[in-house]
């Protein structure tokens, strides 16, 4: 499969993007979905997504719940539960939300005081409802992926983030919306399964993920207090940070930062999710081309992966899907995406892949330079030949031993001294699982 870089926002700002692109992995489109003409993505899930009542004005409430089918979950799952909560609007316009997610279990005599939690950020999947894990599920890939760390002892806390599987738009790869869901879906999960899981917390994020876990860690020392959350786990690394002018970083090669030049599937859930959630008063449509309007149907009907067909198909430029009324529609997007500060209070695990030509590989070492020279504690994994998706899988011989020395009490190594500027896109090695 060819890498499909793509980028989000200008170069005053730190910014990588990829997604979780792993072919054959569609979600199936409901007759709800296909007939839903919502601006926003909506439809095609069950009730259970929609709140019975009222959502409570305090976040972090659950609403309701149902078990889910274990067939169909990660290897090592005991139970496997459906959530419904609410949290904190992380759009200008504030007030409660509901957010969906689920919470897994792993099988084996449950420690004393609980199993200790993974907070799983997931990766680009697309801004439709349909699109949100605990409705279409979970490709191969991140199946193993949590599979290992279900058999480490953990259980998995996952939340879908605002507006996927839940009403209104998906905010995509915006910081504050995407933490407030992980954070208010932990403390759901710990008040609604007292016992089971404990307050031990570590993030963990691929891809959009990746970028979801730093600014959840980012948020959580003043939003939720209360959660204990020990360290962070990114791998394909895609955020921002706030940089001060004279900041050392790698330049970024054009096509990770020339909005004309992404990918054009990307492209459409920027403008679908990220602009239409900044600008609810604007139809993005406004501002796309009849070529546009052909991305944005599937977007709002069906996943990432049914973008990329299509894209391949119509053999459409991202140039080519908006007008001149773009620029204007993207107003205030930066600084929503943006994580102001570096500096984060828990040890951060780092992996990126030497042939990452998704997020690249420049980038991912500028947000690990960024961290470093605030002073964030950081250990960051180079995986020669390795791709974006094949480094999530590969990671785990580093990022499963420096969770358990955290685990342990213990702080981990890190490696900011010895950081060095990666070379150019390396070619993915054969024979190395998801390393497409």
């Amino acid at each position: 499969m060819m890498h499909r870089p793509f980028v989000l926002t200008s170069m005053a700002a730190l910014l990588i993007l990829g997604g979780c692109s792993e072919r054959g992995n569609k979600a199936p489109v409901s007759h709800d979905a296909q007939r839903s003409s919502d601006l926003y993505g909506d439809g095609g899930v069950s009730s259970f997504y929609r709140p019975p009542t009222a959502i409570p004005s305090m976040p972090g409430q659950l609403i309701q719940q149902e078990d889910m089918d274990l067939t169909k979950l990660p290897k090592g799952t005991s139970r496997g539960v459906r959530i419904l909560y609410s949290s904190t609007n992380g759009l200008e316009n504030g007030g409660p939300v509901a957010v969906s997610g689920q919470i897994l279990l792993p099988q084996g005599k449950m420690p004393a005081n609980g199993w200790p939690v993974v907070a799983w950020e997931h990766g680009t999947t697309g801004i439709a409802d349909v699109c949100a894990p605990s409705w279409r599920g979970y490709s191969s890939r991140d199946k193993a992926y949590l599979s290992r760390w279900l058999s480490e002892g953990f259980a998995i806390v996952a939340s879908d983030y605002q507006g996927l599987g839940t009403s209104g738009p998906h905010p995509y790869l915006l910081y504050r919306p995407e933490g407030y869901s992980v954070l208010d879906g932990l403390r759901a999960s710990l008040s609604g399964f007292p016992g089971q899981i404990r307050n031990w917390i570590v993030l963990v994020g691929q891809s959009q993920g990746s970028g979801a876990a730093l600014g959840t860690a980012w948020l959580a020392p003043s939003y939720a207090p209360d959660l204990k959350i020990h360290g962070v786990v990114a791998t394909g690394l895609v955020t921002g940070f706030a940089l001060s002018p004279t900041a050392k970083h790698s330049s970024i090669p054009e096509v990770y930062t020339d909005a004309t030049k992404m990918d054009s599937a990307f492209a459409i859930l920027r403008v679908e999710g990220s602009d239409q959630s900044l600008h609810p008063e604007t139809d993005s449509q406004t501002v796309m081309t009849d070529a546009g309007h052909k991305m944005s149907e599937i977007a709002r009907h069906a996943c990432l992966h049914n973008l990329f067909d299509k894209a391949d198909e119509m053999k459409v430029q991202s140039d080519a899907l908006f007008n001149d009324k773009l620029p204007a529609f993207e107003t205030g997007h930066d600084t929503a995406f943006t994580i102001p500060d570096a500096r984060l209070n828990f040890p951060v695990f780092a992996g990126t892949g030497l042939a990452d030509g998704e997020a690249g590989v420049n980038g991912q070492y500028n947000a690990v330079a960024a961290m470093c020279d605030a002073g964030t504690h950081v250990l960051w994994k180079r995986y020669p030949g390795v791709t974006h998706n094949g480094a999530v899988n590969v990671s785990l011989k580093d990022s499963v031993p420096f969770v358990k020395s955290l685990l342990a009490g213990r702080k981990p190594p890190q490696n900011c001294s010895a950081i060095t500027v990666p070379g150019p896109v390396e070619k993915p090695l054969p024979n190395i699982t998801w390393n497409n």
